[in-house]
């Protein structure tokens, strides 16, 4: 691929191994454990083998693994079973017991579990962060700070965090940063050339893209490519080459699809922006969120992802609302080409988020945008008469 290449074009030309795979446009599933070597010196020399056994790579997930790799700009991407073993693993092949990691407040909920229980027991002390704190994250820092985690924008309240911002103060310090990226990708948001040095994906979400896989990825560049690929293989994670040809057919068509999210989700925020049951629209590419200037800095597009805040409402007109939708799917996970609404429920320790009624969370899928609006609408109407 040559540098000059746009993501869209890398999205469906890298990874292609069409040459070692009698023309195919795709590589093949290589279901296998056993790879059989010629030789006896074949044999011991398989630490410098290409493919040595399944658990450590087959020409599948070589090639959903260099896809991902090009388009981070990462020297290795490394592909494990789910989005949160993509969090997780990444924050072990990094800490140490005795470590402090920081933990941006609004983080995806299992995250706040695995750091609060598994961590904790392991003896990695976690300090949870404003999201907006910027710069001024320096002031908690300790001397066995190992690691910054952020996901902008956050889960659930979509609060922008300056990025760049902790990476400087990081490095300065010693630590990495790493970043949960599933929301805007790095078609949207290149975190790699943020200063962000673990990319990680829940490529179930966009990459996958039609709700049929669980797979996350993690992307480093050269300085800890080494340290990432070693802790995997030590730990046996890895993901299989059947959900790695899955999320590398959806990584072809990722930008296509990911643009359609952005259109629909915004024309759906700006509606709900107007409705008489809304307090407020969390959506950092809405020109009036407290987070548009930091989103119109840094990233380059926005998905179908956003939450809503509505004014106070009881449980039972809730529930109406929720039950009168046809087009909306009541579902977790996004991502895929479907529309999904859930209710919201966060954990905040290090600085509260204040909500005037209930928060719930939309994913605008692929459908005509116009028959979106008017489930919403049928909705809101069963909401006033229950």
């Amino acid at each position: 691929m040559t540098p000059k290449a746009k993501p869209e074009t890398i999205a469906v030309a890298a990874g292609r191994m069409s040459a070692e795979h009698f023309g195919t446009v795709n590589t093949p599933v290589y279901r296998t454990s056993t790879i059989l070597h010629p030789s006896y010196a074949s044999l011991k020399a398989e630490a410098q083998s290409r493919y040595s056994y399944g658990r450590c790579g087959t020409p599948t997930t070589e090639s959903f693994e260099q896809a991902v790799a090009e388009l981070e700009g990462a020297a290795r991407t490394v592909s494990v079973p789910s989005g949160l073993a993509a969090i997780t693993t990444a924050i072990l092949a990094v800490v140490s017991a005795g470590d402090h990691i920081l933990v941006t407040d609004n983080v995806y909920g299992p995250t706040r579990r695995f750091c609060n229980h598994a961590l904790k027991r392991l003896g990695v002390e976690t300090t949870y962060f404003d999201p907006l704190v910027g710069a001024g994250i320096e002031a908690l820092f300790q001397p066995n700070t190992k690691v910054v985690f952020c996901e902008s924008p956050g889960s659930l309240t979509f609060e922008v965090s300056d990025v760049p911002a902790f990476a400087e103060v990081a490095h300065r310090h010693g630590a990495v940063v790493m970043m949960d990226n599933t929301w805007a990708t790095p078609l949207y948001f290149p975190a790699l050339a943020r200063g962000v040095d673990y990319s990680i994906q829940a490529a179930t979400k966009y990459i996958g893209g039609h709700s049929d896989v669980m797979i996350g990825t993690i992307s480093v560049g050269e300085e800890h490519a080494k340290a990432l690929t070693s802790f995997v293989r030590d730990a046996g994670l890895f993901a299989s080459p059947d959900d790695c040809f899955l999320a590398l057919r959806g990584l072809r068509t990722m930008p296509v699809r990911l643009a359609r999210h952005w259109g629909n989700g915004l024309t759906l925020a700006r509606w709900m922006a107007q409705r008489p049951e809304v307090a407020r629209v969390l959506h950092p590419a809405l020109e009036t969120d407290p987070g548009h200037a930091l989103w119109k800095r840094d990233f380059t597009g926005a998905c179908g992802l956003f939450g809503v805040v509505l004014k106070p409402v009881s449980e039972t007109k809730l529930a109406a609302f929720f039950d009168a939708l046809k087009h909306f799917g009541l579902g977790y996970s996004w991502g895929g080409y479907e529309s999904l609404i859930i209710p919201a429920q966060f954990v905040r320790t290090a600085q509260h988020f204040a909500a005037e009624g209930p928060v719930i969370r939309i994913h605008a899928g692929l459908e005509d945008a116009g028959d979106l609006i008017a489930d919403l609408t049928n909705a809101f109407v069963n909401m006033e008469a229950a």
